[in-house]
């Protein structure tokens, strides 16, 4: 089952004060590998946005004025989400949020609780005691947030992603040597120059690269940061 990391942006934080969504982003992902597909809306909310919610994401009714209802949304967000695992920061909250907006234009609610994954729950357990938001777990795990100036729902998803892979312990698939044969020149490259620090740099072999990569496929389990 791929999975869908799931994010949105609201009016406010309550839905029994009928806050409304106003973003929301899904970022499809096959073992935690994004697939390239992509779903992501602003939304009019159809009522004011807070003050409080202002500060978190910096929109406005002004910039959502043209932006598509929920209702009109609705449909292809579904067909995006159906049968795909949720993996989603605070599940709670979104579900919430996304079960009121269905409500009112009387569609099927996500009830399949088996299917999502709250991440900050794992958090929790993971990390007891300890603040855990999206910002603090992405610090931890040395996730760079240099992009993060406010709340963004895209962004959030792929910082998400992210974070998840660490909390699960997966290792984020990342490109060593495709090609043993190619490691020489690579490392050639990279060596570093006028290092005074050392007066010769010695290079492993190729077949050391090749049992060097062969143990971390095979050995390394986790991330450590």
């Amino acid at each position: 089952m791929n999975e869908v990391i799931l994010d949105t942006e609201t009016t406010g934080l309550s839905i029994k004060d009928d806050h409304r969504i106003i973003e929301i982003a899904c970022i499809e992902t096959k073992n935690l590998i994004p697939t390239n597909n992509v779903f992501y809306k602003l939304i009019n909310p159809e009522r004011e946005i807070s003050e409080d919610a202002k500060k978190i994401h910096g929109y406005t009714n002004e910039r959502l004025k043209e932006e598509p209802k929920f209702k009109d949304i609705a449909k292809d967000l579904i067909e995006f989400i159906e049968n795909k695992k949720l993996v989603i920061h605070n599940a709670p909250f979104d579900i919430s949020f996304l079960n009121h907006e269905f409500k009112k234009i009387n569609m099927k609610l996500i009830n399949d609780k088996k299917n999502i994954v709250d991440t900050l729950e794992i958090a929790r357990l993971k990390y007891p005691g300890s603040s855990n938001s999206l910002d603090n777990l992405c610090k931890k795990f040395n996730i760079d947030l240099s992009k993060r100036k406010k709340h963004n729902a895209l962004l959030d998803c792929e910082l998400l992603r992210k974070v998840y892979i660490n909390l699960i312990g997966e290792k984020e698939p990342t490109l060593i040597f495709q090609d043993p044969s190619n490691a020489d020149s690579f490392l050639k490259d990279k060596t570093p120059k006028n290092n005074k620090y050392s007066k010769m740099v010695v290079k492993p072999k190729s077949k050391e690269i090749t049992s060097h990569i062969n143990f971390l496929k095979t050995e390394l389990k986790k991330n450590y940061f």
